[in-house]
C-alpha cells in the first residue's frame, strides 16, 4: 500500500447498516445488511504542524511583552533603592538635606503622568458582550422529518429518487422534529423560492424578530447603535440587508454599517472580529452584530445529490448581539471577548471548491457539498486549534504539548536517517492537549451529527462538552452562522454559566475557513425567564440522538 493510499485509508470508516427484512426476491423474509463506508475527520491532533504553533506563540508574545518587562523594571528599581541605603536614611536625604527645583519636579511629574496616560491609551479596549438574542420562528413553521418528506413529495418539486435520498440523509442527520422552514419552499404554487421577494420576506422575519428581542432585553434604542455588522452568506440584495435594518429601525445617519456576504457558516465569528476592530477604533460606542442565513433563497429542487444535502440540514434562524467598549458597561455585561483566531485555507484549490454555490446540468442553482468536506474541514480545524492553543491552554499543558512536539520533530529527523541506513525506526506518540482545562463550555458549529461525533473523538471531549451543539442541531437544525449562539443560549437556559467561565465558539464554513472566538463570563448568568429560544423545551433536553 502506497503512502498516499494509506493516508486515504485512515480517513475512511466502515459501518454495518441493518437494512431490515427483505420484502421480495430470493432472500425474502431474511435480514439484510450492508457495509457503509464514509469519510471522517483526520486525527488532526496526531500530526500537528509546527508553523501553526509558532503562530500562536507569536500572538501570545505580542500581548505579553509589556507584562514581561514589568517584573524586570520592578527588580531594577528595587536594587537601585537598596543601593541608596536604608529607607530611613533615604527619607532623610530626600526631605532634610535635599533642595528641589520646582520646574524639575513638575516636569518629572508631567512625564510620569504622560507615561501612565500613554500606556492606558495604547492598551486595547476591553470589548464586552452586553447580551444577545436568538430568534425562534412561530410554531406554524415547525416541521418534522416525516412532514418534511411528505410535503416535499406533495410539492411536486422533487422526483422519487431525490425524495428517497433526502429521507435517508434526514434519518441519520441528528435533526429532530421541531425545526423550522419557510412555508414557501414546500408551496406548490411557488415554483421558484430563490427570488428577491421571498428572500426579503424571510430575512425580515428572522432579523427583525431577533433585533426586537435584543433591544427589549438591553433596554436600548436603535438610534443608540453606532456600528452595525450583518452577515448572510447566500442572500445579498441591493439595497443591502444592513440598509434594510437601518431603514426599518430609522437608525441615525452616521451609523457605521457593514454587510458580509458569501462568507459561509463561520461568518458569525468574522462579524464579531470586524465589530471588535471597529470598537477599538471608535471609543464609547455600541455595536450590533446580526448573523443569519436565508433558507428559501438557496433551496435546491434538482436531482444532484451533493446539492440536495443542504436541504436536509439548513433551517431558519438568526442571532443578534450587542457589543460595547464603554468602561461603564462592565457592570451589566455578560461576557468579555478574550481571543479571536481566524484560519483561511482558500489558497488551496480543493479547500476553495469544497462548498460552492453553482448550477447543476439543468441550470438549477444550489449549494454543492464536496465529498472531501470532512478531510478539508479537519485540516482547517487543525490549523486553527493549534494556533489557538498557546493563547488559551494552561502553562502545564503548553509545556507538555510543546516538549512532545519538539521531541516528535527530532524523532522524525532521526527516523529519516535510520530508514536510509536500514536501522529500526521508532515512533513518538504526540501529546494531545486537554482543551477541557482551557474552557468550561464548548459551542461547536452544529453542522451535522457525523461531524460532531468526529470532533468529539479528535478532541477527546465528553458528551456534556458537546451537549449544547448536539441539542441545538436536534432542536433547531443547522442555522448556519447563528448556531453557536443558539448553543450559548442553551447553556444559559440550563443555568450552567458562572462567573469566570470561558466559552469556546468554534465555527467553520466555505472558503474553507475555521474560526474561533473565546469569551469569558463577567458575572454569573442567571437562568433566563424570557427572550430565550429554549424556554419552552429546555426541560426536555438533553435527548438521545
Amino acid at each position: 500500500m502506497t503512502s498516499q493510499a494509506a493516508a486515504e485509508h485512515t480517513l475512511l470508516s466502515a459501518d454495518i447498516v441493518n437494512r431490515g427484512v427483505e420484502a421480495s426476491g430470493p432472500d425474502a423474509g431474511a435480514l439484510t445488511f450492508s457495509v457503509r463506508v464514509r469519510r471522517r475527520l483526520p486525527d488532526f491532533l496526531q500530526s500537528v504542524n509546527l508553523k501553526y504553533v509558532k503562530l500562536g506563540y507569536h500572538y501570545l508574545m505580542n500581548n505579553l511583552v509589556y507584562l514581561a518587562m514589568l517584573p524586570f523594571l520592578v527588580v531594577v528599581f528595587g536594587v537601585e533603592i537598596r543601593s541608596l541605603g536604608r529607607p530611613e536614611e533615604l527619607w532623610r536625604k530626600m526631605w532634610d538635606k535635599a533642595t528641589y527645583d520646582l520646574a524639575a519636579v513638575l516636569g518629572s511629574l508631567a512625564v510620569f503622568v504622560f507615561t501612565i496616560f500613554a500606556y492606558f491609551l495604547s492598551r486595547p479596549r476591553p470589548i464586552y458582550l452586553l447580551d444577545f438574542a436568538c430568534f425562534r420562528p412561530s410554531d406554524d413553521l415547525k416541521i418534522s422529518k416525516e412532514e418534511f418528506i411528505d410535503q416535499a413529495r406533495k410539492s411536486g418539486k422533487f422526483d422519487e429518487a431525490s425524495i428517497g435520498f433526502q429521507s435517508r440523509i434526514l434519518k441519520s442527520s441528528g435533526i429532530g422534529d421541531e425545526t423550522y422552514v419557510p412555508k414557501s419552499i414546500m408551496d406548490p404554487t411557488i415554483p421558484n423560492t430563490a427570488t428577491m421577494k421571498e428572500g426579503r420576506e424571510e430575512a425580515g422575519t428572522v432579523i427583525f424578530g431577533a433585533l426586537d428581542e435584543l433591544f427589549a432585553k438591553c433596554h436600548i434604542r436603535p438610534k443608540d447603535i453606532g456600528i452595525l455588522v450583518v452577515n448572510c452568506s447566500q442572500f445579498n440584495p441591493t439595497p443591502s440587508i444592513s440598509a434594510m435594518i437601518i431603514n426599518h429601525y430609522k437608525m441615525r445617519g452616521n451609523v457605521l454599517s457593514y454587510n458580509l456576504g458569501g462568507m459561509g457558516c463561520s461568518a458569525g465569528v468574522i462579524a464579531v472580529d470586524l465589530a471588535q476592530d471597529m470598537l477599538q477604533a471608535n471609543p464609547n460606542n455600541l455595536a450590533v452584530v446580526v448573523s443569519t442565513e436565508v433558507v428559501s433563497f438557496n433551496w435546491y429542487t434538482g436531482k444532484k445529490r451533493s446539492m440536495l444535502i443542504p436541504n436536509c440540514f439548513f433551517r431558519m434562524g438568526c442571532s443578534a448581539l450587542l457589543m460595547s467598549n464603554r468602561m461603564w458597561d462592565y457592570r451589566r455585561a455578560k461576557y468579555s471577548l478574550e481571543n479571536i483566531v481566524r484560519t483561511h485555507k482558500g489558497g488551496d484549490d480543493r479547500s476553495f471548491r469544497c462548498v460552492q454555490q453553482e448550477e447543476d446540468s439543468q441550470g438549477i442553482k444550489g449549494l454543492s457539498i464536496s465529498r472531501d468536506l470532512m478531510e478539508i474541514g479537519g485540516h482547517a480545524m487543525k490549523a486553527n486549534i493549534t494556533t489557538l492553543g498557546p493563547l488559551v491552554l494552561p502553562l502545564s499543558e503548553q509545556v507538555m504539548f510543546f516538549a512532545t512536539l519538539i521531541w516528535g520533530y527530532l524523532f522524525k529527523n532521526s527516523n529519516k536517517n535510520k530508514s536510509k541506513s536500514g536501522g529500526a525506526v521508532t515512533t513518538a506518540k504526540p501529546y494531545i492537549p486537554d482543551y477541557k482545562q482551557a474552557f468550561e463550555h464548548f459551542c461547536v458549529h452544529a453542522a451535522s451529527r457525523t461531524l460532531l461525533d468526529e470532533l468529539q473523538r479528535n478532541l477527546e471531549l465528553s458528551d456534556k462538552n458537546v451537549e449544547a451543539s448536539r441539542m441545538t442541531l436536534h432542536r433547531f437544525g443547522n442555522t448556519s452562522s447563528s448556531s453557536i449562539w443558539y448553543e450559548l443560549a442553551y447553556l444559559e437556559a440550563k443555568g450552567r454559566v458562572s462567573r469566570g467561565d470561558r466559552v469556546w465558539q468554534l465555527a467553520f464554513g466555505s472558503g474553507f475557513k475555521c474560526n474561533s472566538a473565546v469569551w469569558k463570563a463577567v458575572r454569573r448568568v442567571r437562568t433566563p425567564t424570557r427572550h430565550n429560544p429554549w424556554l419552552d423545551s429546555v426541560d426536555r433536553y438533553p435527548v438521545p440522538l
